[in-house]
Order: structure tokens, then sequence, then C-alpha cells
């Protein structure tokens, strides 16, 4: 019997294969089988390299170990995933602090956040603006503030001192850095609506109250 033809029934005995039904995948006591048999068919005259034998099985071993490792990380994915659904979960109904320049203006209600300055500064001024037409509703002074954390709020009044219609509204702040007028991103609060399970690599998100859904992750703060 030739090398290739025992390799070859082999093969189909280990896979159960026939004419009408295939294995798709080798398994590792397969392949040991294949491998034996590889071994004692083998031509006398052109024995098998030790070298190349033992090449071969690292190949295999290292294949199944990827094949592992990725089944482990899949495993650890959806536990993490689960595990932030139950946390999302629980923030129904209550608000969270988001990295957004959009913040809801409800009736009576008004539009809080926090800004992180990058150095102290003689005066910070915030703008609110319509998220449509990019008009500026109202200019605020915000004073003098050392470098870190800021909070501020709008209680939902333009420049005539008239309450603006409640809605989503573009909220922006501004100071001089190093002598450059600068434009800072805000942390918005929000308040969650409900929860979902992202498709894809979307995962997790929480869904806010005129803004729409952000990623768990994008959570800065629950308040």
């Amino acid at each position: 019997m030739s090398t290739v033809n025992a390799l070859s029934g082999l093969t189909a005995a280990a896979n159960g294969t026939t004419a009408t039904s295939k294995k798709k995948s080798l398994g590792q006591d397969e392949f040991l089988k294949l491998m034996t048999t590889q071994m004692t068919h083998q031509d006398p005259t052109k024995p098998m390299d030790n070298a190349q034998f033992l090449s071969q099985m690292a190949q295999f071993g290292t294949v199944s170990g990827i094949q592992d490792l990725q089944q482990s990380f899949k495993d650890f994915s959806a536990s993490i995933s689960s595990d932030q659904a139950l946390q999302a979960a629980g923030l129904v109904g209550r608000s969270v602090s988001v990295s957004t320049d959009q913040g809801v203006l409800t009736a009576g209600g008004e539009v809080k956040g926090t800004v992180d300055l990058p150095a102290s500064s003689s005066n910070v001024n915030l703008k609110i603006l319509d998220s449509v037409t990019g008009d500026v509703i109202k200019t605020q002074s915000l004073g003098e503030h050392s470098a870190g954390p800021m909070a501020f709020s709008w209680n939902g009044t333009n420049d005539n001192g008239n309450f603006a219609s409640p809605g989503v509204y573009k909220v922006q702040l501004e100071t001089n850095v190093d002598g450059v007028n600068t434009v800072l991103k805000p942390d918005i609060q929000s308040r969650v609506e409900s929860v979902s399970m992202g498709s894809g690599n979307k995962g997790v998100q929480v869904n806010l109250s005129g803004l729409g859904a952000v990623n768990f992750n994008q959570i800065k703060q629950i308040l």
C-alpha cells in the first residue's frame, strides 16, 4: 500500500466520510491517527524527518490553542455584556452625566452639566444655541474659575429674559487658554428612559430622554 492511499483511506475513516456526507473539521484524535498511519506507511527509503513531524504537531497544537483562546474570549465578552446589561437596567429613571454638546430643556426645568477647565480662566462663557438653526439663544458669563471641573446650569431663559420653548439645545462653553479662544466639551446631565442591547460592536446602550441612544461606557457619572 502506498503512503498516499493509506492516508486517503485513514482520512475517510477518521472523519466518517461517505460519498454524500463529509466532516468539515479535523479533530485532535483524527489528526493523531493520521500522523501515526503516515509514519507506519512511510517509504522506508525516504523516512519522515523528525523535525517535520514535530513541526506538524506544533502547528496543530497552535491552531487548537488559538481556537480555545477565541472561545474563552467570546465567553468572557458575553459575561461582561450581561453584567453591563444588569447595571444599565438599574439606571432607568435616573440621571447620568454624558459627554455631549446637547441638552434637553423641559418645561419649567433647566440644563445642567460640568466642564473640565484645562487651566485657570478669568472668564468662562456659556452659549446656548438652537440645535437646528444654530442661532444663539443665550450668552452667559460664568466668571473666573480655577483649573479643574466646573459646574454650570441654564435656567431656560433667553437673552430677552423670556423662557425658551422646551426642546433640545446645543451647549457651548468657551474660555481663553494661553491667549487662544478655546471651545470646551461639556458633560451634560440627562435622564435615562430605557436600556437596549445593541447589535454588532455597539454593546449595551442607554436611551436618553430627547437625545437618543449612547453606549453604556460613555456614561461619565451616575447622579
